[in-house]
């Protein structure tokens, strides 16, 4: 009696369908669509984390080079000498070479209030291009956390289609042929989602880096102002370097 309801459910086993819901076979019940909205969402995700690290990296440049202001900038005599001590394509040397060569076309202008007007401008124009380019990619954030929740819901709106079409054409509302459409909206759902949750977190983080970086360039750029209007009499306060600590006295010899 054992052997004959082994062979029975050895038959039963071989008899039923090999249902299989998962990921792959979600997607291949999608057809090229669902593989289509994969795509994008794949590319919005590399495309973010590339802008989060890239951007991470330009900001930490940035502020590193701003320690080098206070320990180099403002301590050389002139505004040449201080943006030569500057490391090269820098946000800071932008800055200073800007300034110097609205320096010298301010000489040649008459008007002092039109000379100021044209100092502060070329100053803020060149803070302003700063910020552009730090800005940059981030408009792509942006766009990925607003509308990957929505390219996720179009799958999900032809999932549960797929799901309704089959219960049509089948005629019963059976588990197996609602469960992998419905399994199919599910996953573009949840795709869509941890697509644009990552880009709306780097993006407030970046722009809220962006906005302390454009603090330093404005200040940086008031006190160069200042500087040059008052001919070098007005320049921030440098904290003086750490003096050298006095070699220690060498003991005395004993005395025999």
């Amino acid at each position: 009696m054992n052997a004959t309801y082994l062979l029975a459910a050895a038959a039963i086993d071989t008899e039923a369908p090999a249902n299989q819901f998962g990921f792959v076979e979600a997607m291949k019940t999608g057809g090229p669509v669902a593989w289509a909205i994969l795509g994008v969402m794949i590319i919005m995700s590399v495309g973010s984390f590339y802008i989060l690290f890239t951007k991470y990296f330009e900001q930490n440049k940035v502020m590193r080079q701003y320690k080098g202001v206070a320990s180099t900038f403002w301590r050389a005599g002139s505004l040449k000498e201080g943006a030569a001590k500057l490391e090269k394509n820098s946000a800071w040397r932008q800055i200073a070479d800007d300034a110097i060569i609205a320096q010298e076309k301010h000489g040649k202008m008459t008007d002092q209030l039109e000379a100021h007007d044209y100092m502060h401008g070329s100053l803020q124009r060149s803070e302003d291009s700063i910020n552009y380019s730090l800005s940059g990619g981030l408009p792509f954030l942006a766009s990925v956390g607003a509308t990957a929740p929505f390219i996720g819901l179009l799958g999900t709106v032809i999932g549960i289609y797929r799901a309704l079409i089959n219960i049509g054409i089948s005629g019963s509302a059976s588990i197996d042929k609602v469960a992998g459409p419905v399994g199919e909206a599910l996953i573009m759902t949840a795709i869509g989602l941890l697509v644009a949750v990552p880009a709306v977190l780097a993006f407030n983080w970046l722009q809220s880096r962006n906005r302390r970086i454009a603090e330093l360039l404005n200040s940086f750029s008031t006190d160069i102002l200042a500087y040059i209007s008052s001919d070098g009499a007005v320049k921030p306060a440098v904290t003086a370097a750490p003096a050298a600590k006095p070699a220690a006295a060498k003991p005395a010899a004993a005395k025999k």
